[in-house]
């Protein structure tokens, strides 16, 4: 009997412990709690679609749109003048910029009009004989020859007779002996072209001018022009005479200028055009780099979006009943930051700003500012 009793407390004491075990191991499991669904907050814009204005940016250094390089034609030593030849030095219009020393030629040019003086003068006694109506004209020129002067044209002759007489005693190749003579004479004063600076002087007073050397560069400093290299899409959007906005690399300066040519090619290598902005302001100096931006086009029915919020080139999303959606879209420009599109209704709410991680199907919710409107920013 004792031994039942002890068999029956032991089978007692076996199924409590299990229950125990149990109960125990079920209160070291904690339920894991349901996430609450995130509704994330974006930032959007409602289209209204209008008239977009295609600005392209575009930069280069300004230079003259008038400047000349300094050869010299003859040779001799370099005079002295008024004003010293140097880089920052300002001429007038017709103004001396380099005096050769002429003296030898000079004397050269003298002996060969006293040659033709005295050849005319041979002829005057067989003139006054044979061409007696052609004598006062040519006794006309003769009082009328200086030698300090330039040297007149020769009398116009009537008569094929005349024509042969005076070409036969060498008068005719005398006299453009001599023109050619005084043109070359005319070499050794360089004179400015217009009204401006030197910018470059490669000689000084006293130094010996060689012909074909090169003595420096002269600019007018009122106009200048600064070529910009535009990709091949805008060769038809570009029109001479459009205004262009300028500004310096720190934006502190703003200037407005034009577009005075486009070239007609366009460059094989790097498939672009070039247009050429005309921009007058009186501190601007040559070199000076500048920032343009070209109005190309004005695009009807479109709206301008941050580039970032179009993907996979023609791709958008837009907030439709609280959860994003994907349209298609049609980009019609595309700058550094900016993409101009087409085809989207008015009233479609497009995101404004772009959001990590968004995917078709994501429940969002508009960024509402303290006024109670919705933030379009």
């Amino acid at each position: 009997m004792r031994n039942i009793i002890l068999s029956i407390l032991g089978i007692l004491l076996i199924i409590g412990a299990f229950f125990i075990g149990q109960k125990i191991s079920n209160s070291k499991k904690k339920e894991r709690p349901i996430p609450e669904k995130v509704v994330k907050t974006v930032f959007t814009d409602t289209v209204n679609n209008g008239t977009v204005q295609i600005v392209i940016p575009a930069n280069g250094n300004l230079v003259a749109k008038r400047r000349i390089e300094l050869f010299s034609e003859v040779q001799g030593i370099f005079k002295s003048g008024r004003k010293l030849f140097r880089p920052g030095q300002e001429y007038s219009r017709g103004e001396v910029l380099i005096a050769i020393d002429a003296g030898e030629h000079y004397a050269n040019v003298q002996a060969s009009k006293s040659q033709l003086y005295n050849a005319i003068v041979a002829i005057m006694p067989d003139l006054r004989l044979d061409f007696p109506e052609v004598y006062p004209r040519w006794q006309n020129y003769l009082n009328g020859f200086d030698l300090n002067n330039t040297t007149p044209k020769l009398p116009e002759m009537t008569s094929e007779k005349e024509n042969y007489f005076i070409t036969g005693r060498g008068i005719v190749s005398t006299y453009y002996n001599v023109k050619n003579l005084e043109q070359r004479l005319l070499k050794f004063n360089i004179r400015a072209p217009f009204s401006g600076i030197l910018t470059e002087a490669l000689v000084t007073e006293g130094s010996l001018i060689r012909n074909g050397q090169k003595l420096g560069e002269y600019i007018d400093p009122t106009v200048y022009e600064m070529e910009v290299a535009l990709s091949k899409s805008f060769a038809n959007l570009l029109k001479v005479g459009e205004e262009v906005k300028l500004n310096n690399l720190k934006n502190t300066e703003q200037f407005v200028g034009k577009v005075s040519r486009v070239n007609g090619s366009i460059d094989a290598t790097t498939q672009t055009i070039t247009a050429y902005i005309e921009v007058k302001n009186e501190s601007l100096k040559e070199g000076i780099y500048l920032e343009a931006n070209l109005n190309a086009k004005s695009e009807t029915n479109a709206i301008e979006v941050n580039r970032s919020l179009v993907f996979d080139s023609n791709q958008m999303f837009i907030v439709r009943d609280g959860v994003l959606d994907v349209i298609e879209v049609n980009p019609v420009y595309f700058s550094d930051t900016k993409a101009v599109i087409k085809d989207i209704p008015n009233g479609t709410i497009i995101l404004s700003r772009p959001v990590p991680g968004a995917y078709a199907g994501m429940v969002v919710k508009p960024f509402v500012a303290e006024s109670g409107k919705t933030s379009t920013k």
